[in-house]
């Protein structure tokens, strides 16, 4: 269906009903996420104390988007994307189900958390890639912005404001307790979607063509583009070492032989620091462009990810640990909505699919590499050696930021951006 054909209301007017039904969706499927991503390192140290088997569930959880993300941006260009992300949702509503009820039995084994997270892995790839590619069918291209900034905190809200702090909580009462509840809050997610009626089939070209020579098309049009990237590249590497840090962050802050020496329930509130900095510059992200440009919003955004990655390398001091993970959590939603917005206005819809395959490949394809690299440095040198090293990874992303300015990105979102012209 054609996009102008849904969108259903201008640039000035409300966001519209179709895109709320969306965000409800969204919001409680990440809700979901927040809850069991950080019940499955939970779970895990409840089998074991390795760094090497706990950074292991999130290298895990993580290779699909290194090996899937290609074939599922391909696969979102030719089917309902709606559907795809129903379809997603009920295979983790089924595994989590299983999981929950083994542990619920006094089962299960670190093995048992690995199946787990491959799955929900696979199951995010095709859902995540399906998301990012239907908000464009819904709003204006001027609408972009604001609409990735409300989806955005309504995302990270309920994935990082209340997911960890409840994650905790749960596993406070039980393990399976933590898993019901996502389980539960999937299917949930999944009735909402339901009530978003209507086609999301990117309309194509009548020529058939192959899965690989879509895939293709989709790596040449972001390969062509400097922009793109670069910012691609640029969060491949951020994402990288935020992977190695958190792989191992649950070893470094809880139990009474850990670090902080936190409880569950603390550790979810810590964690809650990032996703309120992240909430809270929602409602100034617009201000702070107009303020600063984007490209300096960038470059303000890449100093929040040094402070988010290195803090626990020069303090053992919870309290100034969470302060630079409430302002990490801030600069990196700035980040987000002003690429994620940028993505989406330079790529036709019937590409974005592709797009954000081919993008998240390289920007979240690192992830199983940062977490092996995370596991290593802490088995090896120790857990603050994880935060050090990659604290300096993070700091060298100022130098390829530099190559990004506001001309180049009005450029770009004007069609002039280096790539070469196409009949």
């Amino acid at each position: 269906m054609n996009r102008a054909a849904l969108l259903g209301s201008t640039p000035h007017t409300g966001l519209g009903p179709r895109f709320w039904r969306l965000a409800l969706s969204s919001g409680t499927s990440n809700l979901a996420d927040g809850v069991f991503k950080l019940a499955l390192p939970l779970a895990a140290i409840a089998f074991t104390r390795s760094p090497t088997l706990v950074a292991g569930l999130e290298l895990a959880r993580s290779l699909p988007w290194l090996l899937l993300a290609l074939p599922a941006g391909a696969l979102a260009d030719r089917m309902d994307r709606r559907r795809t992300m129903i379809v997603a949702n009920l295979a983790r509503t089924s595994l989590v189900g299983v999981l929950a009820l083994i542990l619920a039995t006094d089962g299960g084994s670190i093995g048992v958390l690995y199946v787990v997270a491959i799955g929900t892995g696979i199951a995010e790839v095709f859902y995540d890639t399906s998301s990012q590619s239907i908000l464009p069918s819904l709003v204006g291209r001027a609408q972009l912005g604001r609409a990735n900034g409300r989806l955005g905190a309504i995302e990270l809200g309920a994935q990082q404001f209340v997911g960890p702090p409840l994650a905790g909580l749960l596993v406070g009462v039980a393990l399976a307790t933590a898993f019901w509840s996502t389980t539960a809050l999937w299917a949930v997610a999944v009735a909402a979607l339901w009530a978003l009626r209507g086609s999301f089939r990117p309309e194509r070209e009548a020529a058939p063509t192959t899965v690989r020579s879509d895939i293709a098309e989709g790596v040449r049009f972001l390969m062509t583009r400097p922009m793109l990237r670069t910012m691609a590249a640029m969060v491949g590497v951020a994402n990288l070492a935020s992977s190695a840090a958190g792989a191992v962050f649950v070893l470094y802050a809880v139990g009474t032989d850990s670090i902080l020496g936190l409880t569950e329930t603390q550790f979810g509130f810590l964690v809650l620091a990032a996703a309120a900095g992240s909430i809270a510059v929602t409602f100034v992200n617009d201000a702070i462009e107009r303020l600063l440009g984007r490209a300096r919003t960038l470059t303000v955004s890449v100093l929040g990810m040094v402070l988010f990655t290195a803090s626990p390398a020069v303090t053992t001091n919870v309290w100034l640990i969470a302060a630079a993970m409430f302002v990490g959590g801030a600069t990196i939603m700035l980040w987000n909505v002003i690429t994620v917005s940028f993505r989406q206005a330079v790529t036709p819809d019937h590409l974005l699919g592709r797009l954000n395959s081919v993008y998240r490949l390289l920007a979240w394809g690192t992830m199983p590499i940062g977490a092996a690299a995370g596991a290593a440095i802490a088995e090896t040198f120790g857990l603050r050696a994880v935060y050090a090293s990659m604290g300096i990874l993070t700091a060298a992303l100022l130098i390829v930021n530099c190559t990004i300015t506001d001309a180049k990105l009005i450029a770009a979102e004007g069609g002039d951006d280096g790539a070469p012209t196409t009949s």
